[in-house]
């Protein structure tokens, strides 16, 4: 409504039943006058009747001022005066005041004066011919009722608005439809009574419905008192209270706050202004959309264009804070009603924060899928990988073991040969009269070890020839393998005159790969080395096995040989498949210990020893750090 306004007689009461209660009813249409302004920019008047405190009269013209800036792009003379007529309502000083602004305006003659409120524009009426002779007037700030009774020239268009307190209930009814007491606040000044009067003639209607109580000539005490004891589906509709029986003057929405505080039912009110001070709400005219409709006439003005008395919109307005506090639901709001003090959800507030989070979550969702698909094939493909290089391996198995084949019969024949004999000796001695018992104790011990020594042969052929469906990982020390090969290259090194030597000074050298892979790479690499000292004297020809730690925490086994070395353009390429120097090699025993090494993480490499023959070395990550010695 108002803002710090102070009431000081009733002869100001009466006049604010002018201007509060707006609605922009079409009145009478003006007629339309050619206005030339050349040479300058438009001079427009805002006249206020009362001083710059008052809210509603400051509102309506700071959108008047706000409007005609933006439509005009700045060019254009605005002009205010307050009238003062609150604090000084006298006939002396509405003359002082004609006087004063006919000397101001004399040499900057208003071409649009817009009164806001009936007292300004009975004012600017009486005095067009001093003030603004020639000006168009524009009016607001009162209803048609109100514009009959001051007759008003038909040259003065004016924006109307009514204030329907009818829909104000319904909108009540809406909120609280279980409710069937009704109460009508109002004060005692003439305006109230005014307001009080309007009340009775338009809610007769509901009479059926409710219990009406109408609570007026009250102390603002009483008023608190009596709202503290409503009863909970009350509704209660708040007109004005300008002044309390006792006379005692109050800015309308001050006194509906200080009784809806404590109040057990929920307000409702007319104007705008009513909110924040404790109403629900209610059909109202903001006096911002007052202010833009007396704008838009005055543009009309202007511009030479005939204007038309226009209506302001009356909407529905809610306090989203009132709501809550009482627990009414927003649904049961009218349709388009605008909610003031409405927390904003997260979406409405963080919207763009929201989408660019989703966006952000749902591309990292895309690449995380892609990556798991990607992550599903490459361990298909490294479990293919590793079927592909167990077959490849049992091949080269296969292939080593027929090799080694006649060694192995060889070094199989012995311990046969020697369970033979041992036999055919036992049978002897127990054809005698007295065979000699220990003698015979003795041939069982040799049978035995003998037939162990052969189990042994076979299940290193075994292992050798054995097919798995996938790779057995396992920890163990790299020196047990290598002790394990020799005794499997053995009989094949002896056989060809070679001395098979190894220095594994450090215990404990403890890797983690698959046993029977490991020792087919020193199986390849040690039948290759046999192979290359075919040319050389059979006194020159050795072996030599031996593992060190590295720097870097890996052992290293390195297989050399005494042959003629590999040629150095060619020690690249000595991995390659197919690669080979021998008539009846398939260049596929190096590729494959290569293949084999890399996937337990190592590395191997061929070199020249500087004393001849090659050298063959890989290397593999420890499983600790450390060794034990």
């Amino acid at each position: 409504m108002v803002r710090n306004w102070k009431v000081r007689s009733s002869r100001f009461a009466q006049s604010l039943v002018a201007f509060f209660c707006l609605v922009l009813p079409l009145l009478a249409a003006g007629p339309a006058v050619s206005m030339e302004i050349v040479g300058r920019l438009p001079r427009l008047l805002v006249l206020y009747p009362y001083d710059e405190r008052i809210a509603a009269t400051t509102a309506a013209g700071e959108a008047v001022r706000a409007r005609l800036l933006e439509a005009t792009g700045g060019k254009v003379d605005i002009f205010s005066e307050f009238l003062d007529l609150s604090r000084f309502p006298e006939k002396v000083h509405l003359e002082q005041m004609a006087r004063f602004l006919t000397e101001k305006y004399a040499d900057r003659r208003p071409d649009v004066v817009i009164a806001l409120g009936g007292e300004a524009a009975t004012f600017i009426v009486s005095n067009r011919t001093s003030i603004a002779p020639g000006a168009r007037i524009i009016s607001t700030g009162f209803s048609r009722a109100s514009a009959l009774k001051m007759n008003l020239p038909p040259d003065v268009a004016a924006a109307f608005t009514e204030f329907d307190i009818v829909k104000t209930l319904e909108m009540a009814r809406g909120l609280q439809p279980e409710a069937r007491e009704l109460f009508i606040i109002g004060g005692s000044a003439d305006f109230d009574r005014a307001w009080l009067t309007r009340a009775r003639a338009a809610l007769a209607v509901f009479a059926g419905d409710y219990e009406t109580t109408y609570l007026e000539d009250l102390t603002i005490d009483e008023f608190v008192e009596r709202a503290a004891h409503f009863p909970p589906d009350s509704i209660v509709l708040a007109l004005t209270i300008f002044k309390d029986s006792t006379g005692r003057n109050f800015i309308p929405r001050e006194a509906i706050r200080q009784i809806a505080a404590t109040a057990n039912a929920p307000f409702y009110g007319l104007y705008p202004t009513y909110i924040d001070y404790g109403i629900v709400g209610g059909n109202m005219v903001t006096f911002e959309s007052l202010g833009l409709a007396v704008a838009d006439l005055a543009l009309n003005a202007i511009a030479g264009k005939p204007i038309v008395n226009a209506d302001a919109t009356p909407t529905y307005i809610a306090d989203a804070r009132q709501l809550k506090r009482w627990g009414l639901s927003e649904s049961q709001l009218p349709p388009g009603t605008v909610q003031w003090f409405k927390e904003k959800t997260l979406w409405e507030e963080h919207w763009l924060a929201i989408l660019a989070t989703v966006a952000i979550i749902a591309a990292q969702g895309v690449v995380i899928a892609g990556l798991l698909v990607e992550r599903r094939r490459r361990r298909a493909a490294e479990l293919e990988s590793r079927l592909r290089l167990l077959e490849v391996v049992h091949l080269n198995q296969s292939a080593t073991a027929g090799t080694l084949s006649a060694s192995i019969a060889h070094e199989l024949n012995q311990p046969l040969g020697a369970i033979r004999s041992n036999a055919e000796a036992a049978e002897l001695l127990l054809q005698g009269k007295s065979p000699d018992l220990k003698l015979l104790k003795q041939i069982v011990v040799d049978i035995l070890e003998d037939d162990e020594r052969a189990g042994d042969i076979i299940a290193r052929l075994r292992g050798l020839l054995k097919k798995r469906s996938q790779i057995d990982w396992q920890e163990f020390d790299l020196n047990e393998v290598i002790n394990s090969s020799i005794r499997i290259l053995q009989p094949e090194a002896e056989r060809r005159n070679i001395l098979i030597t190894s220095h594994t000074a450090l215990k404990g050298l403890r890797v983690r790969a698959d046993k029977v892979h490991i020792q087919q790479v020193i199986l390849n690499l040690a039948t290759n080395a046999m192979d290359s000292m075919l040319d050389v004297s059979s006194t020159e020809r050795r072996l030599v096995l031996q593992t060190r730690l590295t720097k870097e925490s890996k052992v290293e086994l390195s297989i050399s040989d005494t042959g003629r070395g590999i040629p150095r353009e060619k020690l690249v390429g000595v991995f390659d498949p197919f690669y080979t120097t021998k008539p009846t090699g398939t260049g596929l025993g190096l590729p494959i210990a290569r293949m084999i090494v890399e996937t337990y993480a190592g590395k191997i490499w061929a070199d020249n020893s500087p004393e001849g023959g090659a050298v063959f070395r890989f290397v593999l990550p420890l499983v600790r750090s450390g060794c034990v010695s």
